[in-house]
């Protein structure tokens, strides 16, 4: 079997869009599968395009047995909404004139952002070919927009790909629902959630205390947040309540970069916070050792509704690391967390709450391996082999 695969975001961006997109292809590659990824050169979230690569209309290399073809695009970093829609359909036509030069025998594509999943359906309709859609964020539901002629325009292309896909794939089950409420037969919607190469994990022997010295981290007691510094993640609440943490060797550190890093910064420099430690974003090799060097991780998002069916990839690589977790996500994160016992919730935005949680972490440290204990159990059951084999029996099931 043969699968193109449309996908914005690729190694050797590290966010989680690119990490699950190619743990799947890679593992499918493993079991036969020919696997052909058209993507545009690696820039997320700054903009930049990554040393050693350019912005060209075409270009190819091959990814652990994967082959990817890198097409143009608008390249503008991860803020602001127009000139950002302008990125993502300047990848979508450039996307869909590759695509129609590449031996297939089904089309994926997977959204956010919708485009890419507008340009796959297309792509399949002029092919002939069967699609999968893969819905990570319900578009435009999860955007925070007023509801105007754009709004609506991008739910009639949602509805328009949902209705032609001939499989769905969503990463959590409040997806099922919300879709089926949009009348969408659920006969066709599969749930693949996100998870974490097992093997990347239990080989990693690294504690985290080089980067202790670095820091000058030694008895510290660091509380962590490694990835997107945007909008969604509400990390200037974090800074905020960080102030009323009284205790000396507790230390926030915020690994990553995006839309509000400047703006974080320049808050925990006004409030003249001595315990935030900010560190530009790393490569994905290095996010294991800042992961090893947390003892708390933390996962949080704004407080919106939306969020009660999202499940952050980011708890199932903490869990690989066995690092409890501070979850500022309710719904189903909540419930995957706190049935596993590998971490706490606090509510989104309560700063009381949020103080609260921190505390008992440090103030039970005696504690802390049961955590550890449940994110072990938690990523045995969300091995991405595991996970990528059940996606490519849906992916089969309608070429067959």
């Amino acid at each position: 079997m043969k699968i193109l695969f449309l996908t914005d975001n690729f190694p050797p961006e590290v966010n989680a869009p690119a990490t699950r997109t190619y743990e799947h292809c890679r593992e499918w590659v493993k079991q036969g599968v020919e696997v052909t990824v058209i993507t545009c050169a690696p820039n997320f979230p700054q903009g930049k395009v990554y040393e050693g690569y350019r912005n060209r209309p075409f270009q190819k290399e091959e990814m652990d047995g994967i082959t990817v073809i890198r097409v143009w695009s608008f390249v503008y970093k991860n803020e602001g909404a127009l000139l950002r829609v302008l990125d993502f359909i300047s990848y979508a036509c450039s996307g869909f004139i590759a695509g129609l030069f590449v031996n297939c025998d089904v089309i994926v594509a997977t959204s956010p952002q919708l485009f890419t999943a507008i340009s796959g359906r297309l792509l399949a309709r002029v092919r002939r070919k069967p699609w999968v859609m893969e819905v990570r964020d319900l578009w435009p539901d999860q955007l925070h927009v007023r509801k105007t002629v754009l709004w609506d325009l991008l739910d009639k292309q949602a509805m328009l790909s949902y209705r032609s896909a001939d499989q769905l794939v969503v990463v959590t089950d409040g997806y099922v629902e919300k879709l089926a409420v949009k009348g969408i037969v659920r006969e066709k919607i599969g749930v693949i959630k996100n998870g974490v190469r097992l093997e990347r994990y239990t080989t990693y022997a690294d504690d985290g205390q080089g980067l202790r010295s670095r820091y000058n981290l030694h008895g510290k007691f660091v509380i962590g947040y490694l990835g997107t510094h945007g909008v969604a993640q509400k990390l200037e609440f974090i800074i905020r309540s960080s102030d009323r943490i009284e205790r000396d060797n507790v230390v926030f550190m915020f690994v990553g970069d995006g839309a509000e890093k400047k703006a974080c910064i320049e808050l925990a420099g006004e409030l003249g916070l001595k315990n935030c430690i900010f560190v530009d974003q790393v490569t994905k090799e290095e996010t294991l050792d800042y992961l090893a060097l947390f003892d708390i991780s933390l996962i949080p998002l704004r407080k919106d509704p939306v969020y009660l069916d999202v499940l952050p990839s980011k708890i199932f690589e903490n869990a690989a690391m066995q690092n409890p977790i501070l979850l500022g996500v309710d719904g189903e994160a909540r419930r995957l967390v706190e049935g596993y016992g590998c971490g706490l919730f606090y509510e989104p935005e309560n700063e009381k709450d949020f103080v609260d949680k921190v505390l008992f972490f440090y103030e039970q440290r005696d504690l802390l391996d049961s955590f550890r204990s449940g994110g072990k159990r938690l990523a045995a059951d969300y091995d991405r082999s595991k996970l990528a084999g059940e996606m490519l029996a849906r992916i089969s099931s309608v070429v067959n």
